[in-house]
């Protein structure tokens, strides 16, 4: 496993244990954090674990062991150059190999960016190992007909342009404070420690591959799994909270379509950008640590 530098290391809470799990051809880097019942959580693109660095800090003295995987192509996990094998159907089977390696049940699931489609699609054949959920800033469904996609996924689509920018350029990694309602939440360290897994430009095919992976029309091959997370979700029968970052500028409206789709949820709505992480980790571990005390009784009734 490459080495992380101790300025990274410094960033991380005392106690992260970090482990090496082969899942189908692929290492995969998860960080451990913890004893107790099994928290997955899952960053987005082009994020790592580190990400959840905040979280599992705000968790320290709780009963629950964090983990905390970097997706393939991204943190200290295996970086394919394949831009092809990135479909949300792949990331989905890697995810839910590293659940069957590690053994997981009774979890609370987390996720953000597309952790949350990608974690929502591997546990759809695993819904019953889960006790509860807690909805980041994500889409759990394909978009509505005639939507219109972003400029930043735009981009990713053009020939020649989306090499230069993603790989070149480092967008978005250079840009991550970007998406913030706090810009100083992501500067200086923090922001090196975000691009350092992608500092080799031989590296970087997995920003641009998952932004492509983000459907610009009702034909994209992603638009079938992201109907069958939203299948997945809506069976669940379990507690939910959805903690929201409002001012994300990417994702802050999708708030509305989350609430109709699980009315169930419990919902925190914060002032925090698209990497809420960063911005509001407090409310996250609230979040968590309150499936965690009434998950006996909530999964016995629901």
């Amino acid at each position: 496993m490459t080495e992380l530098p101790a300025w990274i290391l410094r960033q991380l809470p005392d106690g992260v244990e970090h482990r090496q799990i082969p899942v189908a051809g692929h290492s995969l880097h998860v960080m451990e954090f913890g004893q107790g019942q099994p928290v997955l959580m899952l960053h987005g693109n082009p994020t790592w674990g580190f990400l959840y660095r905040k979280v599992m800090a705000a968790l320290r003295g709780q009963p629950v062991r964090c983990i905390v995987p970097d997706l393939v192509g991204l943190g200290l996990s295996d970086k394919p150059r394949d831009l092809g094998v990135h479909t949300l159907e792949n990331h989905a089977a890697w995810i839910g190999g590293l659940i069957d390696a590690l053994g997981l049940d009774d979890m609370i699931f987390v996720g953000q960016d597309w952790g949350g489609p990608i974690g929502m699609l591997a546990l759809a054949e695993r819904l019953e190992r889960v006790s509860g959920m807690v909805i980041l800033n994500t889409v759990l469904g394909p978009p509505r007909p005639g939507f219109r996609p972003t400029l930043f996924h735009r981009s990713s689509q053009l020939p020649v342009l989306s090499d230069v920018l993603f790989r070149g350029l480092q967008f978005p990694q250079l840009a991550l404070w970007a998406a913030q309602r706090d810009r100083s939440s992501i500067r200086g360290e923090v922001a090196r420690a975000y691009r350092w897994p992608l500092r080799r430009l031989q590296d970087r095919a997995a920003p641009l591959a998952l932004a492509r992976m983000v459907p610009d029309s009702q034909e994209h091959r992603s638009i079938a799994p992201l109907r069958r997370c939203q299948q997945a979700v809506e069976s669940f029968k379990g507690p939910m909270r959805i903690v929201w970052g409002v001012r994300d500028p990417v994702l802050g409206r999708v708030i509305g379509w989350l609430e109709r789709l699980l009315p169930r949820a419990e919902v925190k709505r914060t002032q925090a950008g698209h990497f809420l992480q960063e911005e509001v980790p407090e409310d996250i571990a609230s979040a968590i640590t309150s499936l965690v005390r009434g998950g006996a009784s909530a999964r016995s009734s629901g």
